[in-house]
């Protein structure tokens, strides 16, 4: 990812400075995202900010309002994606991709939950998604040049895959892990 793509997505997540401050943003950025999952964009502050641990008032002096909540989820998920692409580069091709598509489907959950109060016509939201293809698109190059994933197939048609079975209600986690597998399969090399 370039350094500009990747300040432009930490501007859009304004962590505070402060040890004890950022912790408590983390805190709730994490409840929201739970909660947005489980309840969709509905889900209370109060309830959000119960689960992160502080008080409303902490809630809206990191998030003065919702919109600002939904989007730092949105882009701190893509910030996290960015990463986990870097954290897994030293793995061998074919695990390198498959561990990032299984973070991948965590950020596909979460933006399915507040996919409708994201602007899409942002050019923040534009920069994300050129940053998650910077991102993980070199995974899957690197496993084909390896001769473990296919070469008829591109990036993009893998996430769309893998967004699609997220899309999916499961009756566990572990049936949401062998119905990726399946489809995992299908993206390796014969």
């Amino acid at each position: 990812m370039t350094d500009k793509t990747r300040t432009s997505l930490r501007a859009a997540v304004q962590r505070p400075a402060r040890a004890d401050a950022r912790r408590n943003f983390d805190a709730l950025l994490a409840a929201a995202r739970d909660a947005f999952a489980e309840q969709g964009t509905g889900a209370s502050l109060e309830e959000i900010a119960r689960r992160a641990g502080v008080g409303i008032g902490t809630l809206y002096r990191n998030f003065p309002t919702r919109q600002h909540l939904f989007d730092s989820v949105y882009f701190g998920e893509v910030e996290e994606l960015c990463d986990a692409a870097d954290d897994v580069a030293d793995l061998p091709p074919w695990e390198a991709l498959t561990t990032w598509l299984r973070r991948f489907v965590g950020y596909a959950a979460t933006k399915r939950a507040i996919y409708e109060s994201l602007n899409r016509d942002s050019e923040m939201f534009k920069s994300a998604r050129e940053a998650m293809y910077e991102a993980g698109e070199p995974l899957l190059i690197r496993a084909q040049e390896a001769g473990e994933a296919r070469t008829d197939i591109t990036f993009d048609d893998v996430l769309r895959m893998v967004s699609g079975l997220t899309a999916a209600g499961f009756v566990d986690d572990e049936q949401r892990e062998r119905v990726l597998a399946i489809a995992l399969d299908g993206v390796r090399a014969r």
